[in-house]
């Protein structure tokens, strides 16, 4: 018997909806009159589309709810009507609620405890993500971006290469960043002062009504001069309680993410803290924080634009 290939899986994404507080959290329960069951709101991704934001549709179609994205959590595969299927599944909060409205798809909602989630929920591994999501503490999102594609060196007649733009891919990418950056409740955007660098986030920032806060340290030429300067600011930076994202360059990323894993206390040489970006890729690192305020690493994720 053939092996099932990756065109043969149904993509998914969902979100373990979470309130209150932590060791007294509720979650997000949807029933579905077509299966009879109660599951996690979730659906297949769209073609073309990403997950992130399949993960945050899904969750207004179903609920109503606009959700913010926390730490990922571990992707569910299992056989669904006889075909492989893989849902990938973030742990949320609620960002705004509209009035639910029953239909096909979903015709009750119900908040429970998380004792109650095991006898509620249909699916056991739905339980067991429930049951992770619940054990996470709250997190706040450090976002490392790696600019959008800019005009070659070789085709750029400006006099400092400083002042070298995006072009017509990497505006079409600083677009597509907007909802994906925005679904993890970014409140902060720092960027190199480079011209590719923030004219990747000018867009995104206008989005969320924030200033683009640049950031010289963190540019190219100031790296070959002074690489301390890019460890010494990225230490601050990845210390600081708010969600944020930072927009570079490749030549700098292996100095950025060494200085972010060391300031969380995590090991720089494993894998999710690999340098190597496409432009306009991103990793995102969920950091909680002690009560003196010393961060750490709970979860890194990676990912492209296009997926």
């Amino acid at each position: 018997m053939s092996q099932p290939t990756s065109a043969d899986v149904v993509r998914a994404a969902g979100v373990v909806l979470l309130r209150g507080a932590q060791g007294r959290y509720e979650t997000l329960a949807v029933h579905r009159p077509h299966r009879s069951d109660w599951s996690l709101p979730k659906g297949k991704i769209d073609p073309g589309e990403h997950a992130i934001s399949a993960a945050i549709r899904e969750c207004d179609e179903e609920t109503g709810i606009q959700a913010v994205l926390g730490a990922r959590l571990p992707t569910q595969e299992y056989m669904a009507l006889g075909r492989p299927k893989a849902v990938d599944y973030w742990v949320a909060h609620m960002k705004t609620e509209e009035e639910f409205q029953p239909s096909d798809e979903v015709d009750e909602l119900r908040w429970v405890n998380i004792q109650s989630a095991r006898h509620l929920l249909t699916y056991a591994h739905d339980v067991t993500l429930v049951e992770q999501a619940a054990t996470l503490p709250p997190t706040q999102p450090l976002i490392i971006l790696r600019h959008t594609q800019a005009v070659k060196r070789s085709d750029f007649d400006g006099k400092d290469d400083h002042d070298r733009p995006i072009n017509g891919k990497g505006r079409s990418q600083a677009k597509s960043l907007i909802p994906l950056l925005d679904a993890f409740g970014i409140t902060a955007v720092h960027s190199s002062d480079a011209q590719r660098c923030t004219q990747s986030v000018k867009r995104f920032a206008k989005a969320i009504q924030v200033p683009v806060i640049a950031e010289a340290s963190l540019s190219e030429e100031s790296f070959l001069g002074n690489p301390k300067r890019v460890t010494s600011r990225i230490h601050d930076l990845a210390g600081q309680q708010q969600s944020l994202v930072i927009c570079s360059h490749r030549p700098v990323m292996p100095t950025i993410l060494e200085a972010v894993a060391k300031t969380l206390g995590d090991d720089p040489s494993r894998p999710y803290w690999d340098p190597k970006l496409q432009p306009g890729s991103f990793i995102v690192v969920h950091r909680a924080f002690a009560p003196d305020g010393t961060p750490r690493v709970v979860s890194v994720e990676r990912h492209q634009i296009e997926e």
